[in-house]
């Protein structure tokens, strides 16, 4: 037998083939199969099913062909043993504490989230029982004094939106287990393509599949990957009881999404630096923010733990709001929109949009200025993107 018998598919091969189980008419794209329900050879067949004595679909909220190859490639390109495919990216992190945590318990999260992840832990998780501290989320000595005897999750995005701050995923996975803690890690703007945070000791990573997973912005939808011990049993349950449940055509476009994956986020990284040093030389711009960056604080870490910089790049106007707003608002290609990881740069005010649900405090700690403004660069002509900034700095 030859070594290349043995050796493991490669990223990009798991992409294109990884969770297809072709049906007996032999198709070479996977089907999408929009059914409700199942039928049953017999009625003890269907008790078989809804027990778990017998493996097969029973019902779409929770088992669906289509669905389960999307997750069975998903978890394949995350390194995990079972991946949770939800309805949203909110649901998904909204179904790991609700399947894992319980009244009383107790969340430390990074400050640097996303603004609805905020509203969750501090507007619904309270209202029952669960508790969240905020902590800088370059700060290991914050996030250690945070733990309490009640804390059951870590929970970070890095890089975070829409700052591009990072942790160190590795130094935060052994002070969590040190502690008996689950380490989450939101890992949207990286995707499995740049960086595998279970493979750096986390034991959770969680996916807004409406953005770079999908790719061109056409559906919504989310997934939570990990142990099937922690996602197989808790995050499935809250699943197959509560319903916030993945549709079969919009897994079957993410899987679509998934085949071009590798390439996509070489390109969205590429046109990202480039445009970030263009920003950086730019005498409107007071500050950028890119990994990809020398002048990033983390730029280090990020090399380190990641195989490229991402698509997100976030800059400084002098100005304020209305300085914000007149740049936005002098562009002709970027799409003023909230949504990222397109094939369409997207350009958004996160004070006023995706933030601008939090206090004027929560936006000041979690350094979201007036001035800021974020790009999302998509798969456009990079001098083309330059031309379009260039109009409202100017």
């Amino acid at each position: 037998m030859h070594d290349n018998d043995e050796r493991a598919p490669g990223f990009d091969t798991l992409a294109v083939r990884a969770g297809q189980h072709r049906s007996a008419e032999g198709e070479h794209a996977e089907a999408i199969f929009p059914t409700s329900s199942y039928v049953f050879e017999s009625a003890a067949a269907a008790a078989a099913r809804f027990s778990g004595d017998q493996p097969g679909n029973i019902y779409s909220r929770f088992t669906n062909p289509t669905v389960r190859t999307f997750e069975e490639r998903l978890a394949a390109l995350e390194g995990g043993e079972r991946c949770v495919a939800t309805a949203s990216g909110m649901a998904a992190i909204y179904a790991t504490c609700a399947g894992l945590l319980q009244a009383g318990d107790h969340i430390v999260s990074s400050r640097s989230i996303f603004g609805s992840t905020t509203l969750l832990f501090t507007g619904f998780l309270a209202k029952f029982g669960i508790d969240t501290s905020f902590v800088d989320i370059d700060d290991p000595e914050q996030w250690e004094r945070a733990i309490r005897p009640q804390t059951r999750l870590l929970f970070l995005e890095t890089p975070s939106n829409p700052l591009t701050e990072l942790a160190d995923i590795r130094a935060l996975a052994e002070l969590a287990h040190a502690h008996d803690c689950l380490l989450v890690v939101d890992n949207c703007f990286c995707t499995p393509a740049l960086q595998r945070p279970l493979a750096l000791g986390a034991d959770i990573v969680i996916h807004s599949a409406t953005k770079y997973l999908d790719g061109q912005g056409r559906c919504v939808g989310g997934a939570v990957i990990g142990r099937q011990q922690v996602v197989g049993e808790g995050v499935y349950g809250f699943l197959r009881t509560c319903g916030p449940s993945m549709s079969p055509f919009n897994a079957w476009v993410f899987l679509k999404g998934l085949e071009t994956l590798s390439i996509r986020m070489k390109a969205h990284c590429a046109s990202a630096q480039q445009l970030a040093e263009w920003l950086q030389q730019q005498p409107a711009v007071t500050r950028v923010h890119y990994p990809g960056l020398s002048t990033h604080p983390q730029h280090q870490l990020a090399a380190a733990q990641q195989s490229g910089f991402g698509g997100i790049v976030s800059f400084e106007v002098a100005g304020g709001q209305e300085a914000a707003w007149r740049l936005i608002d002098a562009t002709r290609i970027c799409s003023i929109t909230a949504n990222l990881g397109d094939t369409k740069t997207t350009i958004t005010h996160p004070a006023t949009t995706t933030h601008g649900r939090l206090t004027p405090e929560q936006r000041a700690a979690a350094g979201i200025s007036d001035g800021l403004i974020r790009v999302a660069v998509g798969l456009e002509d990079i001098d083309d993107l330059r031309d379009d900034l260039g109009r409202g700095l100017d």
